[in-house]
């Protein structure tokens, strides 16, 4: 699936202001230099958050072991749907519902098909540093000098924290700072390092709760929604013109342990192709549960 690439430009300005901040992975790129052409072609989207990085180079590894000659292309979130329900690319990894990614499945959720969830338990929420005393947002009043870190602008977990503002009282006079999820995580790691007040648009699964000790501020007003899913999606007609894709698509599931092991080692400095590649030669049945009966 070719795609349209002067509409692409319009964000790789995101995407390199994404990879500056952080976010290890560049806006477009093919898996491996000598992938074979006999599973046919494939095209991925992803936006550039940590869980999408691994999620979307693991799979894609998978499928380039199997022949496929594949393509990674990093988009901002609201075109990575776009894309998918257009044709444009075949399928996402990514998709967080019901809460986070819901105003995009709403426009665009009846023009491609839901294989359902690749990870339950998926949670997003406002997170401090456990030594921060305070433990829920109805009880904040001038921590972090009244300031949310938060990440790209149009992200869920930011359209939720900027809600929270209007859902609880106490919040009138706090402000949401949005930046990146790279910049977010930065700013968290030299709060913490200073036992400093700081509080982040949180989500899990991430590497941040293996390299720190963190918890969610509870949400009485429920303005963050319940535990989330992360689904697959797929374009239109897929099944037809690649059954056995689709197949591997529909068996891709694993857990947030899964996840964060391979966002940790990314985090730690390894690539996402070698984190990716290492976690499936470390874990071959699951990978072979993802591609029962394919020859």
């Amino acid at each position: 699936m070719k795609f349209n690439w002067k509409r692409l430009g319009l964000v790789l300005g995101l995407s390199t202001a994404l990879f500056a901040a952080g976010c290890g992975s560049s806006g477009e790129e093919e898996t491996g230099d000598d992938a074979s052409t006999t599973g046919g072609e494939v095209e991925l989207a992803y936006v550039q958050w940590d869980t999408e990085i691994a999620s979307t180079h693991v799979i894609g590894k998978v499928l380039e072991d199997l022949g496929y000659d594949v393509k990674l292309t990093a988009l901002d979130n609201a075109i990575m749907w776009e894309a998918v329900a257009n044709g444009e690319a075949d399928a996402m990894v990514s998709a967080w519902l019901p809460l986070t990614h819901g105003s995009q499945f709403d426009q665009y959720g009846d023009k491609m098909i839901d294989l359902g969830p690749n990870l339950e338990g998926a949670k997003i929420g406002l997170v401090v540093p456990s030594y921060m005393e305070v433990d829920s947002i109805a009880d904040l009043t001038d921590e972090a000098g009244q300031t949310i870190t938060g990440i790209e602008p149009g992200a869920g977990v930011v359209a939720a924290s900027e809600r929270s503002l209007e859902d609880y009282e106490n919040m009138e006079d706090w402000q949401v700072q949005t930046s990146s999820s790279g910049a977010m995580t930065t700013e968290l790691r030299t709060a913490y390092e200073n036992e400093e007040e700081i509080i982040v648009t949180g989500w899990s699964p991430h590497w941040k709760f293996q390299e720190f000790d963190l918890k969610y501020l509870e949400d009485p007003n429920g303005t963050f929604g319940d535990a989330e899913t992360i689904n697959t999606m797929v374009r239109e007609g897929l099944e037809e013109d690649d059954p056995e894709l689709y197949q591997i698509l529909d068996n891709f599931n694993w857990s947030v342990e899964d996840i964060e092991a391979v966002m940790l080692e990314i985090a730690n400095g390894a690539t996402p192709e070698d984190a990716a590649a290492a976690w499936v030669e470390d874990n071959q049945d699951k990978v072979d549960e993802w591609t029962e009966g394919i020859e």
